[in-house]
């Protein structure tokens, strides 16, 4: 491979969240591509977190989303009732620690009661609508999700249309869902 190819930006990921009717819903693709090239078809960018009672999905660079997800883990052990301020916390070191802020990615984090974009920009966003998305095709599955939600009541169902449209426009997204649910 030439160093051209190596140093191509990697782009990977949607990742979508829908909250309605009691459910949360966290999916996201299977793709991973560097450049115009599909690395891999079937990565699973959605995880169960905080004894399974917290949903994450991460967009950009793997290595650094996993040492998120442990930092979260750990935020969530301290925190163990309370996502926001696990999500906050979280944050602040992510924007203080000379390692953590150098990390390039974005995290949705969900709960049975709420849901946060979390950036190294120090942001803990809670969407208005329950509906948040990141990641390459993110804007297509939001859009997609936003105008569908009044016509479909289920989440899951919701959430699998809008991902199933932001595959068909989106060239760094597929259809290999990971999907995970809490009610």
């Amino acid at each position: 491979m030439s160093d051209d190819y190596l140093n191509e930006k990697w782009r990977s990921t949607t990742i979508l969240s829908v909250r309605k009717n009691g459910k949360v819903v966290v999916v996201g693709d299977g793709q991973v591509s560097a450049g115009n090239t599909v690395m891999k078809a079937k990565t699973r960018k959605v995880r169960r977190v905080g004894g399974g009672n917290v949903l994450a999905g991460f967009a950009g660079a793997t290595a650094d989303a996993f040492a998120l997800l442990e930092r979260l883990e750990t935020k969530l052990e301290q925190y163990p009732t309370q996502l926001a301020r696990a999500c906050v916390e979280l944050t602040k070191d992510w924007r203080t620690d000379k390692y953590l802020r150098n990390l390039e990615a974005m995290l949705i984090v969900a709960d049975a009661d709420q849901t946060f974009v979390l950036t190294g920009n120090g942001d803990v966003v809670e969407p208005d609508e329950g509906i948040v998305a990141i990641g390459s095709g993110g804007n297509y599955a939001y859009a997609a999700a936003l105008a569908m939600t009044e016509y479909e009541e289920d989440a899951e169902t919701l959430a699998r249309k809008a991902m199933g449209i932001a595959d068909r426009i989106c060239v760094f997204t597929n259809n290999n869902l990971t999907v995970e649910t809490i009610e």
